[in-house]
C-alpha cells in the first residue's frame, strides 16, 4: 500500500494499543475529512473528481488516553459496501475501518457501519462548508462556533478541527461522542494534538472544485 495512504488513514490519537477487548473503551470518535484538501494532495484518488465536501473518515472507539485497534481477527464482509453505499468515500475505507476500529467497538459488522451512517447523518453541516465555490479562512474558534450553531445538541469541547500544511489548510474534524453518540469532551490528547495541528493563528477552508 502506497506510504501517503498509510499516513492519510493513521489515527491521530496518541497512545495507539496494537490491541483491546471488543466493547472495551470510553468513548468515540467521530471523523469527518476535508475532501478538497485531501484532493489537492492526492488528486487521482477514488474520492476525487466527485466535488465532495465534508466525508466520513471513521467512528472510532477510543480510550480516555490512546485507543484500541485491531481487536479481533474477523474479516470485513464486501456486502456491506453494498448495504450502505454512501457511507464512505472510497470501498477501501470500509474494509480498512472495520478491521482497525470497528472490531474495537463490541457491535457486528452490520451495526457498526448503521451506527456510523446514523451518527455521520446527525452531525448537520453548516451552510458554510456544504458546497463553498471560494476558499475562506477561519479559525479554530470559528469552526467550533458553526458547528454549534448548527447542531444544538454539540458543544464546543466535544469538537476538535485539524489542519495540514503547517497549519495553513483545514484537513478534518472529530466529532467526540459518548458511547450512545451523545456529545462528550474530547480527551485531553485530542485537544493537545488539534491545538499544536492547527497552530496558525486562522487557516485556509479550501473550496469545492
Amino acid at each position: 500500500m502506497k506510504a501517503w495512504l498509510l499516513l492519510f488513514l493513521a489515527c491521530f490519537t496518541t497512545g495507539a494499543a496494537a490491541n483491546g477487548k471488543p466493547g472495551k473503551f470510553d468513548n468515540y470518535l467521530l471523523t469527518l475529512s476535508w475532501s478538497p484538501t485531501y484532493c489537492e494532495e492526492q488528486p487521482r484518488d477514488e474520492q476525487c473528481g466527485k466535488k465532495l465536501g465534508l466525508v466520513l473518515h471513521g467512528l472510532w472507539p477510543q480510550y480516555k488516553v490512546g485507543y484500541p485497534s485491531f481487536c479481533t481477527k474477523e474479516a470485513y464482509t464486501p456486502s456491506q459496501a453494498q448495504a450502505f453505499p454512501d457511507l464512505y468515500p472510497s470501498q477501501f475505507l470500509f474494509k480498512h475501518e472495520w478491521e482497525k476500529h470497528g472490531t474495537c467497538s463490541g457491535l457486528t459488522q452490520t451495526g457498526y457501519f448503521q451506527f456510523s451512517q446514523m451518527l455521520k447523518g446527525k452531525v448537520a453541516i453548516p451552510t458554510a462548508y456544504q458546497r463553498p465555490q471560494k476558499p475562506f479562512r477561519t479559525t479554530a474558534d470559528g469552526l467550533k462556533q458553526a458547528f454549534v450553531e448548527t447542531n444544538p445538541w454539540l458543544k464546543e469541547q466535544a469538537i476538535a478541527p485539524f489542519c495540514t500544511g503547517a497549519g495553513r489548510f483545514f484537513k478534518e474534524i472529530f466529532v467526540c461522542l459518548d458511547k450512545r453518540g451523545a456529545a462528550a469532551d474530547c480527551g485531553v490528547d485530542v485537544v493537545k494534538s488539534a491545538a499544536k495541528s492547527c497552530g496558525q493563528k486562522d487557516f485556509l477552508v479550501r473550496n469545492i472544485k
